[in-house]
């Protein structure tokens, strides 16, 4: 497992972030190899229902690792993760035997309204009766969706945060988030603390896909 590194240097960054902030250090991203995404209803990756002229894009939800989660077994629990957002679901495999599990598994979802909040739940699979919730939390996309666009995007140097957002009452963020542009790409990273259960903490990062133009 990478150690976490900061997010940028202090002379990397765009003219709008504050320079005086010390705030706790995001993440880095995590370089493992991405298992192809799971829906619910076992099919790929994207979920295209209800699409219309009023898509906005698709956006990838990496679920990265969970940290010190709950345990539902006897010594140890079985957790997976399942995303929603308004009528889709998806989720990821199941770790067995571990409360510190690292999925580091891509879900998709279509954004129609980048107002919606993506819902995030952590569950024990359980073989013989229902699978036992293991905590939750949201997380919302309208800042991250306003961030792509942001103009002259490519002129930033790699690394540059866009945007830092701190953990609130209003939030279920575990530490500070930060938006960034890196390696071409916008991004954002975000540690999620679970509600409802007794400890956990979920690690995620968003990106969005640019889908191919459609052939006239």
């Amino acid at each position: 497992m990478e150690n976490f590194e900061p997010c940028i240097s202090p002379h990397q960054q765009i003219s709008f972030i504050n320079r005086k902030s010390e705030n706790k250090s995001c993440f880095g991203r995590m370089d493992m190899t991405s298992p192809k995404a799971r829906c619910c209803s076992g099919g790929g990756g994207v979920s295209r229902k209800g699409e219309g002229d009023n898509l906005l894009g698709h956006l990838k939800v990496k679920i990265k690792r969970g940290l010190s989660l709950a345990i539902r077994d006897i010594t140890d629990s079985d957790p997976y993760v399942v995303i929603k957002m308004g009528d889709q679901k998806q989720k990821t495999r199941i770790v067995n035997n571990d409360v510190n599990p690292v999925w580091d598994e891509d879900l998709t979802l279509s954004v129609q309204d980048a107002n919606l909040p993506v819902k995030l739940t952590v569950y024990d699979h359980d073989m013989l009766s229902k699978d036992d919730p293991m905590g939750d939390a949201e997380f919302e996309i309208k800042s991250f969706v306003d961030a792509l666009k942001l103009p002259r995007l490519e002129r930033h140097p790699n690394g540059t945060v866009l945007k830092r957002i701190p953990p609130s009452r209003t939030n279920y963020l575990a530490e500070e988030s930060c938006i960034m542009w890196k390696h071409k790409e916008v991004i954002q990273q975000l540690s999620l603390r679970l509600r409802n259960v007794e400890s956990g903490e979920v690690e995620i990062e968003l990106q969005w896909i640019h889908d191919p133009p459609t052939p006239i």
